[in-house]
């Protein structure tokens, strides 16, 4: 079996193959009209700018971290920093090499919508899907990797770490640019000087069409790719522990990852919208198509590395997690169903009662997820003998965790493909074609902003699983028996309300600095409207590049502290009052986190379709007091679901693995 583990980096290696096809049979398609390439060109400009100034900023971070790896980590220090300063790379990469396809598949989508609608969906997925290949091959790529040039577990732990805190910095630094410009734009242009959303009047759309792509592709590439590193990672780290009962144990998980980039890559396409014209059973199609080609290899993988189905079982408790939290996430957060409805609804008496709808919303629509995920957990310990066999329950757990991943190679296409869509729509807005190319243009989009919403609460529930495989791996690293863990010890309860307030504390900082940078930006459409003489009967042009400017510098400003916070705390914890502490904010942070997390993602997504649904013509249409209140609701819920409540799924990673990869700090440490 020794030579199995090659197929891990060659898998990696064809998903990278497929995503330069993808990318490259999009570059074919058309670009439209002179003006098309010009507003693409100006979003092609300032998402790139950003990003280069981000990495650049996160460059220095990750160098001082390198640094302080050596110094603390001894004779593997330098192992580990190489590892991390890989692991970073590579996050930024799969966000990089994604957004570049996305800011260019925008036009060739809106030139596709003159055609029809099945071309259009097919050049915007075929561009979500290099992002969704990108991040897969090169997850599974450096991890295998690490593995097979290191030849020990442990030092993976760097690939990680380098990961995670990327993954971290690009989802808020990329949540604060793309929340900031939608709020600021839409504050003042749909509320103040009732015009359209993308209207070129306003001076905040092109850099809320940035926003788009830095947040939602280049942003969540970023953080799936480090939760499919970390869980992976965290399989592996447990199977160590029964190695000597289950020899391939280590190796599983690698080959799951291997065979799903083989299942993504045939279900890609067959995404095809049919003669009915429904755009989400296409794109719906795929992710099934994915998921049972999965069950299936899970299946004959299983029996030839285990020669035990139980450790399928485990795998398929995953693959049933992940589709029914796609299923609960849309339910939630499409038009179709009753939570939406009700915000609409709502919409009518008012932004007050929009709001409070929305929250509670949010707050009920956490129920499901967690039965759900719980369920998993038991299932997964039990079906493998954790009732006789603790080590391999957990191990069991992870596997499921593993599998829930399986698929994202086609989750992160989805997820991708709406940025491409909602961009497409502001190009077709602002460049002025046709209606009937704007109706085919909003039609994708409206799909794209619930396949956003699935993705995220994809990536939190992952969150879950893989954050408790990470817990067991840090009780074995530091030798703590559960039975320590108990409240009435003071330094686990301090430590559990630490970590259980972290999340709350990260979401205020990331809100209010998106309500910085908003205010700024709010405060420049005004000022243009104001001073430029001509903007609003269209014989002037606004100033874009004031509010990107303004957006870019803001969200590398404010990325610092979330930062700082995820890194910080878990090692002063550690070293002020000792691993058992450490252990409580590990159980806090995650039960807290994923909370919070789904509260604010479901709620967000939910807001943001009651006002589709409300511009679609539901209560009065655009315009309508309805439709103000719902542009107030989505307001709040902007910084919601694409800022803090997507940011917290890293923070609870980077925590982890930092309790993980510090932990010789911290035995013998604390104040008992």
């Amino acid at each position: 079996m020794d030579g199995l583990i090659y197929l891990a980096p060659i898998a990696g290696i064809i998903s990278l193959v497929f995503a330069a096809f993808f990318a490259r049979s999009v570059l074919k398609e058309g670009t439209g009209t002179e003006k098309m390439q010009e507003v693409s060109l100006a979003i092609q400009e300032g998402a790139m700018a950003y990003l280069n100034r981000q990495f650049k900023t996160i460059a220095v971070v990750a160098i001082i971290i390198a640094v302080l790896i050596l110094v603390l980590l001894g004779d593997v220090g330098p192992k580990i920093a190489i590892g991390f300063l890989v692991g970073a790379a590579s996050s930024a990469l799969a966000g990089y090499i994604g957004m570049n396809v996305s800011v260019r598949a925008n036009v060739r989508t809106a030139h596709a919508a003159s055609k029809n609608l099945k071309h259009a969906l097919s050049v915007a997925f075929r561009g979500g899907a290099v992002t969704g290949l990108a991040v897969v091959g090169l997850a599974l790529l450096g991890t295998s990797g690490f593995y097979i040039v290191y030849g020990d577990v442990d030092l993976i732990l760097g690939f990680a770490f380098g990961a995670s805190l990327i993954s971290l910095f690009a989802r808020v630094g990329g949540g604060i640019y793309t929340k900031a410009a939608d709020v600021g734009a839409d504050l003042v242009g749909k509320i103040e000087a009732g015009i359209p959303e993308d209207d070129p009047r306003n001076a905040g759309v092109i850099a809320d069409n940035v926003g788009d792509n830095v947040g939602d592709c280049a942003g969540m590439g970023a953080d799936l790719f480090e939760t499919y590193v970390v869980t992976v990672l965290a399989a592996m780290l447990l199977g160590s522990l029964i190695i000597e009962i289950h020899p391939n144990a280590i190796l599983y998980p690698l080959i799951l990852g291997a065979v799903a980039i083989f299942a993504s890559i045939i279900a890609m396409f067959f995404v095809k919208v049919g003669d009915d014209g429904k755009i989400m059973k296409a794109l719906y199609k795929g992710v099934a198509v994915a998921a049972i080609l999965c069950m299936v290899a899970f299946y004959f993988v299983t029996v030839w590395l285990f020669g035990d189905v139980r450790f399928y079982f485990a795998a398929l408790v995953g693959v049933v997690i992940m589709v029914l939290m796609v299923v609960f996430t849309e339910y939630y957060t499409s038009t179709s169903y009753r939570p939406v409805k009700t915000i609409a609804e709502s919409s009518e008496t008012g932004a007050g009662t929009n709001v409070i709808s929305g929250l509670a919303i949010g707050f009920e629509s956490t129920a499901l997820p967690m039965i759900v995920i719980a369920g998993g957990i038991l299932a997964a310990f039990f079906v493998v003998g954790g009732a006789t066999a603790p080590a391999i329950g957990l191990y069991g757990i992870a596997i499921a965790a593993a599998a829930m991943l399986s698929t994202t190679g086609m989750i992160v296409a989805l997820d991708s493909y709406g940025p491409v869509t909602d961009n497409a729509g502001g190009i077709a807005e602002m460049a002025g074609l046709p209606s009937d190319v704007r109706e085919i243009t909003d039609a994708l989009d409206a799909v794209g902003n619930t396949t956003k919403a699935v993705t995220k609460g994809y990536a939190i529930g992952s969150a879950a699983l893989g954050a408790l495989a990470l817990f067991a791996d840090y009780r074995h690293k530091v030798d703590l028996d559960i039975g320590v863990l108990a409240l009435d010890n003071p330094l686990v309860l301090v430590g559990l309300f630490i970590g259980a307030l972290l999340p709350f504390i990260f979401s205020a900082v990331t809100m209010r600095a998106v309500g910085r940078a908003a205010f700024k930006v709010v405060n420049e459409v005004r000022r243009q409207f104001r001073e430029i003489p001509g903007i609003m009967d269209g014989t002037a042009k606004p100033e874009y590049g004031r509010c990107v400017d303004i957006v870019t510098a803001a969200a590398i400003k404010e990325m610092a502290i979330p930062g700082i916070l995820a890194v910080a705390v878990p090692i002063l914890v550690g070293v002020i009052l000792g691993p058992l502490a450490l252990g409580g904010l590990l159980i806090g942070i995650i039960a807290s986190g994923l909370l919070l997390a789904l509260t604010m993602a479901n709620g967000g997504g939910a807001w943001d379709n009651a006002k589709k649904l409300i511009e679609d013509g539901a209560h009065g249409g655009k315009g309508s007091e309805a439709h103000k209140a719902a542009v107030v609701g989505d307001t709040v819920g902007d910084p919601f679901k694409d800022t803090s409540g997507p940011a917290i799924n890293p923070l609870i990673k980077v925590v982890n693995v930092v309790a993980l990869l510090f932990s010789s700090l911290f035995i013998g440490g604390g104040l008992l």
